[in-house]
This record gives structure tokens, sequence and C-alpha cells, in this order.
């Protein structure tokens, strides 16, 4: 199985495989209608009180960040059930997409992590 990244404003491609939104609220500018998608996992982001902290400072909260959000994971039962459906599906290509700006630095690259894990990846 392969996991990768993609901006949600990113336009939709074959080579996408299961396309799963991993962002609590609904990106901005974008109709439900014309984002294709095929899991919205919003019981898998961030807390509210983790995303306030780490949009308030991107760059310098990143660390204390990405620790919170890993240890948020180890006790979020949605990972387990996420990770349990890639698998029985046998999906073979997942793409996580998410809305914040920076490619290296957003949630969805710590979940990717988890996922990978989870997965034995």
């Amino acid at each position: 199985m392969i996991i990768q990244l993609k901006r949600v404003y990113e336009p939709a491609a074959d080579s996408d495989g299961c396309r799963i939104l991993v962002d609590k609220l609904w990106p901005r500018g974008i109709k439900k209608s014309d984002l294709k998608y095929d899991i919205w996992a919003k019981d898998i982001t961030p807390s509210p009180e983790l995303r306030r902290f780490f949009h308030a400072d991107p760059e310098a909260n990143w660390e204390a960040f990405a620790q919170r959000y890993r240890d948020e994971l180890t006790n979020n039962p949605a990972l387990d059930a996420l990770a349990a459906q890639l698998k029985e599906n046998k999906t073979p290509v997942v793409t996580l997409l998410y809305g914040f700006r920076n490619p290296l630095r957003n949630h969805a690259v710590i979940l990717r992590e988890a996922l990978m894990e989870k997965l034995n990846l």
C-alpha cells in the first residue's frame, strides 16, 4: 500500500486511489459537490485545542504540535478503525487530502506516519 499526501486544492487524479479528506472543517472555497473524496475522516484530525495552538504560530509550534498530535493519535480509536478499513479493502493507493498551505509541516504528514506504522508499511 502506498500512502501519499495531496493538498485538497490540487486536482484529483486516477493515481490518487482512495481519497481521504483528513481535515475537521470543510476546505474554504470548495463546493462539496466539486471535491472528489471517498472518506471524510473527521475523527482522526487534531483536537480543536491542538489545531488552534498550531495555527497560532505554525513555524514556532511545529515540533510541539507534532508530538502532541502523535500522542492524540495513540489514544484515538479512529486511527485503528481507518487502518483496519484500508487493510480490509486492500486499498493499493491512499491519498490523504489536507488544506494547510505548508506541504511539509501539516497534520497529514504526522497522520501518514502513524498510518504507515499501524499498517506495518
